[in-house]
């Protein structure tokens, strides 16, 4: 049948609203999807897929390449806890693998990036030192041995610092007994570190301020032999010549002895009392001996003079 006049005109109008539609649908859906096909490609990590990250089946769980992938994912994001707790996961798990020793010095290394400064917890540089230790323990000869002894001795600069700074801070404030265990730990622990003649200058400080000049003026000539381009040998040499001069004028007078033929000036003793003569009180002056001026305004006694100081007696 063939369609004439208006009616041909209806469905000829139809087909092209149906055929414009279905343009419409097919533009509308591949635009809906090209969103996703980004959101897919976000989802990549440094390389790393962050689908192992989804679900929690037995296999990802104890698969040790979607263990060590979730460390480092964590690592490269900068979640060093994290990342510490699949490293560990991976060495429970499998401590006999090919990565093992990678995971252990991976762990010490999360550790060293936990610590935030020399001013910040010393606790992540103590748990750093001993991760790396144990590394070369339990796995002995492995390629990371000698960068783990590397990161060992990184460490102890930084504890070495800490203590620096703590003694530096103690000092400030007056506090000569504890600035002076801080210092005095460096120079046993650390004598070999960069910040030895710092610690060594600052300990004699701390021992003149206390009065202690016979053990200022030991550890600025230590100073002088040992380190003698640091910094402060200067500044030490200054102080050693001026503890030098201080030593060298008469620190007592000595007073006249009295006339024998002169009576005593005071009223004569009574029978009850003891006298000189007797034997019965020593016969030292009262001013024979007196403490040095700052360790008499710091209440110290003669004990602490009788005492070294290292024996915090």
């Amino acid at each position: 049948m063939i369609l004439t006049g208006p009616t041909f005109f209806f469905t000829s109008r139809t087909a092209m609203a149906l055929g414009v539609c279905a343009t419409l649908f097919f533009v509308v859906t591949a635009c809906s999807s090209t969103p996703k096909t980004k959101d897919t490609a976000k989802k990549a990590l440094s390389g790393t897929d962050e689908q192992i990250f989804l679900g929690d089946t037995i296999e990802k769980n104890y698969d040790p390449n979607v263990i060590m992938k979730r460390g480092e994912a964590f690592f490269e994001k900068e979640e060093f806890t994290e990342a510490i707790v699949e490293y560990n996961h991976f060495l429970d798990l499998h401590r006999t693998h090919i990565l093992a020793s990678y995971a252990a010095f991976r762990i010490g290394e999360s550790q060293m990036k936990r610590a935030k400064g020399i001013e910040r917890d010393p606790d992540p540089i103590q748990k750093a030192i001993e991760a790396f230790e144990r590394l070369r323990k339990d796995f002995p000869g492995s390629r990371y041995d000698s960068q783990a002894l590397e990161k060992i001795q990184e460490c102890h600069d930084l504890v070495a610092q800490m203590h620096l700074l703590v003694g530096q801070f103690y000092y400030r404030r007056g506090s000569y007994l504890a600035a002076a265990h801080r210092f005095e730990q460096i120079m046993k622990l650390y004598p070999d570190k960069s910040v030895a003649p710092d610690a060594l200058y600052f300990l004699a400080l701390s021992y003149h301020d206390l009065g202690a000049d016979d053990w200022a003026s030991e550890h600025l000539t230590l100073l002088a032999q040992k380190y003698p381009d640091s910094k402060n040998s200067r500044s030490g040499a200054s102080l050693l010549a001026k503890i030098a001069g201080i030593k060298s004028a008469p620190v007592l007078t000595k007073k006249s002895d009295p006339d024998p033929a002169s009576p005593p000036s005071g009223p004569p003793p009574s029978g009850n009392q003891p006298t000189v003569a007797a034997g019965l009180i020593p016969s030292v002056p009262a001013g024979s001996f007196t403490l040095p001026s700052s360790a008499s305004a710091l209440g110290l006694g003669q004990s602490f003079v009788n005492c070294r100081l290292g024996a915090w007696c």
